[in-house]
């Protein structure tokens, strides 16, 4: 199994759900290129979604995975897709996957701004991070974008996500790249096993606004939403989102996975 975080994030970002996976599944965990702890993206090379799945298949090679369970959150659940469309991929969970905008919509339009205006916003907290941090309704209320329960994650955590994120070498160029290629066009070739899992109090991208065309593009994807959960659920609720991921990769083979080990209705998981 491979897991991989999203834009301006690290691995770490997997940590509450790691050792429940390592209960069944041989995990790596990525660093994406061009992000705190991850490769260079190669000189002569465009910061670009596909050079950083380009990185992410020389992992896999690198780790003597031909091909695995893929678990991708925001940005990692479209490189996912786009690793899937290469042959990568046993399973594909996608939780919040990035690129499901329209080209020239609002949807996209609103993007670049609150990604500049988060960064300009972290930057600015840098100073006094660690002292607001140790309190955990501030936390919540500075995390809300990413996780609907902020004060869940440890303080010393939090302020090492803010500054991974500050840090990103390619943070500009990776979002100029992004809106400027525009959102992925098809992922005709995806033949395996597909979940689309969304948490109902997501932020960044809210499922209304930004799945509906992944649905569409990915007909035969299973539907699950996270009840309550954020952008990043991990750490929301980490045994929900561990079981939720394993319950899939487990049924790849048939890709119907079972009710009562979701314990969902209609596919909202609590």
């Amino acid at each position: 199994m491979v897991l991989i975080h999203g834009f301006s994030a690290t691995g770490a970002m997997w940590a509450p759900v790691r050792e429940a996976l390592e209960g069944s599944f041989d995990v790596l965990v990525v660093n994406l290129a061009g992000h705190v702890g991850g490769p260079e993206i190669p000189a002569g090379t465009d910061v670009s979604v596909q050079a950083l799945v380009d990185a992410v298949e020389r992992d896999m090679d690198a780790a003597g995975f031909s091909d695995a369970h893929l678990v991708g959150n925001s940005l990692g659940g479209w490189i996912s897709l786009e690793l899937a469309k290469r042959g990568r991929a046993r399973s594909v969970v996608a939780i919040s996957p990035a690129g499901g905008w329209e080209a020239g919509t609002r949807a996209e339009r609103r993007l670049r701004p609150m990604f500049e205006r988060n960064h300009k916003m972290s930057s600015a907290l840098l100073p006094r991070l660690e002292k607001w941090m140790r309190r955990p309704r501030l936390r919540r209320a500075l995390l809300a974008q990413v996780v609907a329960r902020g004060d869940r994650i440890s303080a010393a955590t939090a302020v090492q996500m803010i500054r991974d994120s500050v840090n990103c070498a390619v943070y500009f160029e990776l979002m100029d790249a992004i809106v400027s290629a525009g959102p992925p066009s098809s992922f005709e070739g995806v033949d395996c096993t597909v979940a689309l899992v969304w948490g109902t109090k997501d932020r960044i991208l809210p499922r209304r606004t930004y799945s509906r065309r992944l649905r569409d593009m990915l007909p035969a994807a299973q539907w699950v939403e996270l009840k309550g959960l954020g952008h990043c659920p991990m750490s929301d609720d980490p045994e929900l989102v561990a079981r939720t991921i394993t319950s899939f990769a487990r049924r790849a083979p048939d890709g119907v996975p079972e009710k009562d080990e979701l314990e969902h209705g209609s596919f909202t998981v609590a």
